[in-house]
């Protein structure tokens, strides 16, 4: 499966022979399934080469976590993909506990130790593709269970392909150009926020431009930039870090979290001193960001005046273009388009809106798509802009319904609403908007 060396420097490379074979014969979970099932049904079956089949068929297909789940018979082996958890094959318990030990070993994680959480890497080598992998193990009732996220590059998008509407790209270009100022992104976890912010600096990636990032920890390797991770343990905070990376002449700042005052103090005295300077924060919308800040203790006369914008983001499941129908919306969900879009402006909402019978998608669900009648993710957005009168607004300690009231009467448009508006694209599903961001 991989070379001697690779066992000490956790690094495997798939041999290319099998990689091809899954390429061609794996497009679904069933099709993984039975693969998995063939290599393990083996007599002398190999560790390495059923590991292999299952993370090749979990990149080829897109699985962002791998989760390796004891129980008391088997051992459930299920993949988390466009969001949602999927159930592949259940493995014996003597075939895990060989999986267990190979993926401890690739991690440089200790084989001995069964009681205590751990956390490793390793990376694996497709052709010319690195794909990292992150792993954690968990002591559970019946044994360690394993999660291995997937960080593919190939996964990286440019920020044309985010799913932001057109108004909002012009807004967010303009944004970007900016010499100093804070650009803050919320949505809880797996919102797609890191995606996010690694399109954005891909764009702004150029020669005449330093960009540092501080991360927890670096999840894609971005050539041209100074990338560095955060080790808590050995005193590299984010607070600590960030303090270190002024003092080396950055143009553009990437903290990966504010997650302290420490941390969200130097951040707006950075964006207030000539750096831009890209964050995220655990909110569930936009104007949630303002009141998120207050709450670690930054004081509303230190935010107004460092903030530029601020983003909040999903990410709903597109339908399956192989096998999505459309059909004409029935009163009741007439009724909630209508509600929706009553305040966002004319130009926004697609043309098929004013047409007498439109169509909005439905979900069914092939083979192509796992039967789920979804295939890839698109992000829905709200954002605003910190201007003059939001700015002084800031300066009164507004509740988030106050925020949020004045963002829209300045234009903002909700991500509920601007899920409603992919509706009308044929983008997805009225269900899948209202699953990611609440029935309204």
């Amino acid at each position: 499966m991989a070379e001697e060396r690779g066992k000490i420097i956790g690094e495997v490379t798939l041999s290319p022979p099998l990689l091809e074979e899954i390429r061609k014969k794996v497009k679904n979970l069933s099709q993984l399934q039975r693969k998995i099932m063939e290599c393990s049904a083996k007599r002398n079956f190999s560790t390495s080469e059923l590991l292999e089949v299952i993370l090749s068929g979990a990149i080829i297909l897109n699985a962002s976590d791998i989760h390796f789940e004891p129980q008391e018979k088997q051992t459930r082996l299920r993949m988390r993909m466009d969001g949602m958890l999927h159930d592949v094959v259940d493995l014996e318990l003597k075939i895990y506990k060989r999986i267990l030990s190979r993926i401890k070993l690739l991690s440089k994680l200790k084989i001995n130790v069964t009681t205590k959480p751990q956390d490793g890497r390793f990376s694996i080598v497709m052709g010319k593709n690195v794909v990292e992998i992150r792993t954690s193990i968990l002591p559970s009732e019946w044994g360690e269970a394993i999660v291995m996220r997937t960080l593919n590059p190939e996964n990286l998008l440019d920020v044309e392909a985010l799913g932001l509407r057109k108004d909002l790209v012009e807004v967010f270009e303009k944004e970007m150009k900016r010499p100093n100022g804070m650009i803050i992104v919320t949505g809880p976890t797996g919102s797609g926020k890191t995606t996010t912010l690694y399109a954005v600096l891909r764009k702004l990636n150029s020669p005449d431009i330093k960009i540092i990032t501080l991360e927890d920890p670096v999840e894609y390797h971005l050539e041209g930039l100074s990338q560095t991770q955060i080790d808590p343990k050995r005193g590299y905070t984010f607070a600590s870090g960030l303090r270190a990376v002024l003092r080396q002449d950055p143009d553009v700042i990437l903290v990966g979290e504010m997650r302290d005052l420490e941390t969200a103090e130097i951040a707006c005295q950075a964006a207030l001193t000539g750096h831009l300077v890209f964050t995220t924060l655990h909110t569930n919308d936009a104007a949630g960001a303002i009141v998120r800040l207050v709450d670690l203790g930054v004081r509303p006369v230190t935010i107004a005046p460092a903030l530029n914008m601020v983003i909040a983001q999903r990410l709903p499941r597109k339908v399956c273009k192989k096998c999505a129908e459309f059909k004409t919306p029935s009163e009741e969900e007439l009724e909630k388009i209508k509600k929706s879009l009553s305040y966002v402006k004319k130009e926004i909402i697609p043309p098929v809106f004013f047409q007498k019978d439109f169509k909005i998608p439905v979900a069914r669900g092939c083979e192509d798509c796992n039967f789920t009648g979804y295939r890839g993710r698109i992000g829905i957005y709200e954002f605003f802009l910190v201007d003059d009168e939001m700015e002084r607004f800031i300066l009164t300690s507004p509740s988030i319904v106050e925020l949020r009231e004045l963002a829209m009467k300045k234009g903002m448009v909700l991500m509920h609403e601007d899920g409603i508006i992919k509706v009308l694209e044929g983008i997805t599903t009225l269900e899948e908007v209202e699953r990611v961001t609440g029935e309204k």
